[in-house]
């Protein structure tokens, strides 16, 4: 029988919308791999020049979301082996199973120039935190709390069972949650302070009063 004609690889215009369709996403899994905006970018091209030369060989026994996301997983770890010569990097860390807790990591609301300013500082150490995470927990969290991937597709793009998915997010909810609360504790000696101008203000005010 003769061999199936080989299938031909999208027109650029088509894989451009593909990648605009999936950058953000690929980024994010990336960066929460590499902990570097620079790193990210360029394995997420490494990813997308992979799939490219590749695409013809994908057959649809998965999402195309979830085997490119195993690509871009690959292509970051690839980066992080490069870095560490030697260390052996795993997604697969042994973790205690638990529940999951629902997590909220954004409020879309309309904010005021403080509250965005505000928004922005939390975001800051959310990130940090995040960067701080182990990385088998800190890649699922940002997949299924971040990039709002189900469980099944986490799995997958990982290559590891969803109950492992599961544990690992716990874990990771559980982590953050603790160390945002440590940096709330050391925040919070600070807050509404009353030194400075407040503090003169209140006091000149009153002078004034007793004085008329």
């Amino acid at each position: 029988m003769p061999k199936p004609a080989a299938q031909q690889k999208p027109s650029l215009s088509d894989f451009e919308s593909l990648m605009r369709r999936y950058n953000t996403r690929l980024f994010r899994v990336a960066r929460a791999i590499l902990r570097d905006d620079a790193e990210a970018e360029d394995a997420v091209q490494d990813a997308y020049l992979q799939a490219y030369r590749k695409l013809h060989e994908f057959r649809g026994d998965s999402q195309v979301s979830t085997w490119l996301t195993r690509v871009v997983v690959n292509a970051a770890l690839m980066r992080v082996r490069k870095q560490k010569r030697g260390v052996v990097v795993q997604l697969q860390r042994p973790a205690a199973q638990g529940s999951e807790t629902p997590m909220d990591v954004e409020d879309r609301r309309a904010a005021s120039p403080s509250e965005v300013t505000f928004r922005a500082e939390v975001r800051r150490i959310l990130e940090r935190r995040i960067d701080e995470l182990p990385l088998a927990f800190r890649t699922v969290f940002v997949m299924r709390d971040v990039q709002d991937m189900s469980v099944q597709e986490t799995a997958d793009a990982l290559g590891i069972p969803e109950a492992t998915v599961r544990t690992r997010l716990f874990r990771a909810r559980g982590m953050l949650r603790e160390a945002l609360q440590r940096e709330i504790d050391d925040a919070s000696i600070d807050v509404f302070s009353f030194a400075g101008d407040r503090c003169d203000r209140i006091v000149a005010s009153v002078v004034r009063q007793i004085n008329g």
